[in-house]
């Protein structure tokens, strides 16, 4: 008798990105790279996440013919934490400083990302070595009724807390026990020195906890809904898949997430181990080197935002240029440039689609202007969001936050005074508020090259930006046409220079973002000047993105190199998210605070041994188990662990002195699938 075949167990990728929500369908079986068996797309709907994720989903099933149930592992990557911080959206929160003074606000960008968030100082915190000073809560114990009131969680930082958390636990576990509320102490994200930015990688964690936490319950509960019992994972900014779980704790890891996935797609479909990566979004586009099959990681930790976290990342920089960027024109010149992002727009084409009359009515009345507005072609709308994130407003914003509601409304009749538009940005900021407006995705409806949504309001956006005056008092452009063609032409220019800038800036080079830029202005210049410039990169593009098609059709002859855009490029990140492994870590550190005395701080716990071999061997036992309880936790079963050490010493009249010793495991592992 024939044994009957088991079938290949099928994986589920799904990528939520600012504009759309992509999903793939994925068999191992089918070749060595898998198959993709079908693939969609939904538009992301910040109001309900859950939405978008169903529209992808169902729609992927119903292409493939599937039955839900034989969906043994459902993976997911994402965009929204990196565009948060690039935007600077965020829930507010407060920071609990321990033993730091408030001139330390000033490094780092600490202060910068703070803004006008609370934050609270304390007596506390420790030495090199673990010892510990006075602890003081009492002024945060005064503080916290009216900050669980205005605040979505807390941030806590304790100085030196990597050699010893303990104050850090007591404020954490005090927040907790008042109000309830989510808190990131520092020590559980990063074992790395360095008070301000350690305190500003928390910070940000503590901000989008609760975007990713609404962003995994939509996720569970759509897989609920349809019966799939697979576990669900997230791509780390490594391209490592953790646990949801493990990622609603310490979302910042999430940050770059889609990028890398999109890095673990490309080399799956294009096979190149060398190459640069350029992934275009609706509001990001992500530059990164792929180096003999693998991404270059950031030693020095993950930059997004202009924020220089502690988080191991690929290293990839994040530029504010997409097709749903922002279309501005260059203040006071005589032929002013088009400027786009750093901020993303709604197009006009997709608020025409959703809202209907309701956007071309007012741009309609824009247009019957004799002359044209400054806030033509500009509306504003509720994004749907929890009321409890609208805590803190002040009393300016809450103002008009209740004139703003579900249905887009034009900024001219909205906004009395340039206050209020300063107003209105720190809505948009604080995520609660979108913007629609003229973005190049309307660009491309206007020319044809793109009509998934309303080609109508997308020109007549066009129409009213291309009314514009120049210094001359002229129309900067002759018809909608000509104005998108210069929009389309523009961002792909600004796609070469970012992608050269990524190249001189891994190569070292000084004032990178300059020479990209004169660069890439001589090669398109039909006068390039006296000395004669070029560039070329010595690896191919690949071109990532539903977009890349379109934006990088002319990239070649402007990077020196060809430019590869694979099939399914459209949902690179997707499946990225479904063909990588787990993958954690674990630090220990061993001091001598005196001589003879060997000090392990790993994890939790802080231990004295007389002996430096019996240190060192404590501190590769609590890392492996911290590891292994750390990959179980992030959703494999069969982690590979291996352990490195690394040693300061120093040499005095011949005899060895130790100093220090660094004790790192990581695990790795297939994630666990279901049964």
């Amino acid at each position: 008798m024939t044994a009957k075949l088991k079938p290949s167990p099928l994986f589920l990728g799904i990528d939520t990105g600012g504009t759309y929500t992509d999903a793939v369908l994925w068999s191992e079986a089918g070749g060595p790279g898998g198959k993709v068996l079908a693939k969609a797309k939904a538009l992301t709907t910040r109001h309900d996440l859950a939405v978008g994720i169903s529209g992808a989903v169902d729609a992927v099933l119903q292409k493939a013919g599937t039955d839900p149930a034989a969906i043994k592992l459902v993976s997911m990557s994402t965009t929204l934490a990196t565009n948060a911080l690039v935007e600077g959206q965020g829930g507010r929160v407060a920071l609990v400083m321990i033993g730091f003074a408030e001139g330390d606000l000033a490094r780092d960008g600490l202060k910068a990302a703070l803004g006008t968030d609370p934050v609270v100082f304390g007596a506390g915190g420790h030495d090199v070595h673990g010892n510990a000073a006075k602890l003081d809560l009492s002024g945060l114990e005064a503080a916290l009724p009216e900050l669980e009131k205005s605040v979505s969680g807390f941030a806590v930082c304790a100085y030196f807390a990597t050699r010893n958390p303990a104050h850090e636990l007591a404020a954490r576990d005090l927040i907790r026990d008042r109000t309830g509320l989510p808190v990131t102490a520092s020590h559980e994200l990063s074992a790395k020195l360095g008070g301000p930015r350690r305190a500003l990688t928390t910070l940000l964690n503590a901000r989008l906890i609760s975007m990713i936490d609404r962003l995994v319950a939509a996720t569970e509960g759509f897989l609920a809904a349809r019966n799939i019992a697979a576990p669900l994972m997230v791509v780390r900014g490594d391209g490592a898949l953790v646990s949801a779980a493990f990622a609603r704790q310490r979302p910042i890891e999430t940050i770059l997430s889609g990028p890398a996935a999109s890095l673990v797609g490309a080399r799956h479909m294009t096979g190149l181990d060398d190459a640069v990566v350029s992934d275009i979004g609706g509001t990001t586009t992500d530059v990164a080197v792929l180096d003999k099959g693998r991404p270059r990681l950031d030693p020095e930790g993950a930059t997004v935002g202009g924020f220089r976290t502690m988080v191991e990342a690929v290293a990839m920089r994040t530029f504010g240029l997409g097709g749903d960027s922002e279309v501005a024109l260059e203040d006071g010149a005589l032929s002013p440039k088009i400027l786009l992002g750093p901020r993303r727009l709604v197009p006009l084409a997709l608020a025409g689609m959703v809202h209907g009359d309701a956007v071309t009515s007012e741009l309609e009345r824009q247009l019957r202007a004799p002359n044209p507005g400054r806030m033509d072609g500009r509306l504003a709308v509720r994004t749907g969001v929890p009321e409890r994130l609208a805590a803190g407003l002040t009393g300016a914003e809450a103002k008009l936050y209740e004139l703003i509601g579900a249905v887009p409304q034009a900024l001219d009749r909205l906004l009395t005074s340039n206050a209020q538009n300063a107003t209105l940005n720190r809505l948009v900021s604080r995520g609660l508020v979108h913007v629609a407006g003229f973005t190049p995705s309307d660009a491309a409806h206007v020319l044809g090259r793109q009509a998934n949504w309303d080609p109508a309001a997308a020109r007549l956006g066009a129409e009213l930006f291309a009314r514009r005056r120049d210094g001359r008092g002229q129309f900067i452009a002759a018809s909608p046409e000509a104005i998108s063609e210069r929009v389309l032409t523009t961002l792909t220019r600004l796609s070469a220079e970012v992608i050269l800038e990524t190249a001189f800036a891994e190569d070292g080079l000084d004032g990178a973002a300059t020479v990209a830029h004169a660069l890439v202005q001589r090669a398109v210049d039909a006068h390039p000047g006296i000395a004669r410039l070029s560039v070329a990169l010595d690896r191919p593009v690949i071109g990532l993105g539903a977009s890349a098609p379109l934006h990088y059709a002319g990239l070649a002859e402007l990077v020196g190199n060809d430019c590869v855009v694979p099939e399914d490029t459209d949902v690179a990140n997707a499946l990225g998210a479904v063909v990588g492994q787990v993958r954690v870590s674990a630090e220990a550190r061993v001091s001598q605070p005196k001589e003879g005395l060997f000090r392990v701080a790993s994890g939790e716990s802080v231990r004295d041994f007389n002996d430096e071999a019996a240190a060192i061997a404590a501190a590769e036992r609590d890392v492996r188990a911290i590891a292994a309880g750390r990959a179980k936790d992030a959703g494999t079963d069969s982690a590979e662990i291996e352990i490195a050490s690394e040693f300061r010493v120093s040499t005095v009249e011949g005899q060895r002195m130790f100093i220090e010793a660094h004790v790192v495991a990581v695990a790795s592992g297939r994630p666990r699938i279901a049964v």
